[in-house]
This record gives structure tokens, sequence and C-alpha cells, in this order.
């Protein structure tokens, strides 16, 4: 095999991994009410790992970027049950403080959401920050840039 056919194979295996990305985030949600889904969502974390790794590891310039743009998130608003002590306008002020006015990535706010979190002594977890900057991005009133699910390949901002 030569690069280029090396190139032709990645394109159909990343979407293929797309795809998987997608069943191994519906996987992980049917998890939490069946425990037999988390064997399908391993063999499909397993499946795609190592069929880009392999073709990665034969053709490493075939991969532009610096990791999968795999769903760090499935969770919805809607699904999160806050603590009592904790109210949506508790998350979205620390959310706003780490903003900025120009992109950052999900994964960015993320963190810092969850420093601000440790040190107002919230036990917050970092899917319901992520679902909550979905959510404000979803009713306009952050701005948002790609899928807001891949954490480390999407980004949001103050709105102007």
């Amino acid at each position: 095999m030569d690069q280029e056919h090396a190139a032709e194979i990645f394109e159909h295996l990343f979407g293929a991994a797309c795809e998987l990305d997608e069943a191994r985030a519906a996987a992980s949600a049917l998890a939490e009410q069946d425990e037999s889904a988390e064997s399908i969502e391993e063999f499909i974390i397993k499946l795609n790992s190592e069929l880009i790794e392999a073709l990665f590891g034969k053709f490493p310039g075939l991969m532009t970027f610096g990791d999968f743009p795999a769903i760090s998130s499935t969770l919805t608003w809607d699904k999160v049950r806050l603590p009592p002590s904790v109210t949506e306008a508790d998350i979205d002020d620390i959310i706003f403080s780490v903003m900025k006015r120009h992109m950052q990535k999900v994964a960015m706010v993320v963190v810092q959401s969850m420093k601000r979190c440790k040190e107002l002594g919230l036990s917050i977890s970092n899917e319901v920050i992520a679902a909550r900057i979905r959510e404000l991005a979803d009713s306009g009133r952050i701005e948002g840039a790609g899928d807001l699910r891949r954490w480390r390949h999407s980004e949001v901002r103050l709105k102007s």
C-alpha cells in the first residue's frame, strides 16, 4: 500500500470512526440503564482505535490533527439533576466568569469552570458543566462553533 491508497483508506476509516464514536456515545448512554451495553461500548472503542492506530502506525503523515475528535459527553441539560444548594444561575455565573469574547475550546472552558467550582466548594461534574455550555449555546446566550459534544474540537465565546 502506498501513501495515496493509505490516504483514501484513511478517509473512509475516519468517516467510519466518527460514526463509531456516535455509536459509542449511544452505547454509553444506554450503559447507564443496561449494564450489558458496557461491553458494546468497549468493543466500539477497541475497533475504532485499532483500525485508525494501525493505519497511522504505518503512515504517520496521515494524522493532520493532534487527537481524534471524539465525543467527550452526550449528557444533555434536561437530564441534569443539580444538588439542592446549586442553581442554574450559579452554574451560569461560573461558566460566564471563565469565558472570553474570543473563541476558546470547550475543553478549556470546562476545565476552568471545574477549577472555579472546586474553589467555591461545589461538587459539580465536568459533564454537567459541558451540558450547561451546550444549553447556553443552543439558547443563543453564548456563541458556539462545531459539535459541542466534542470538547477538544469545538469552541465557544461570549456574545459580542
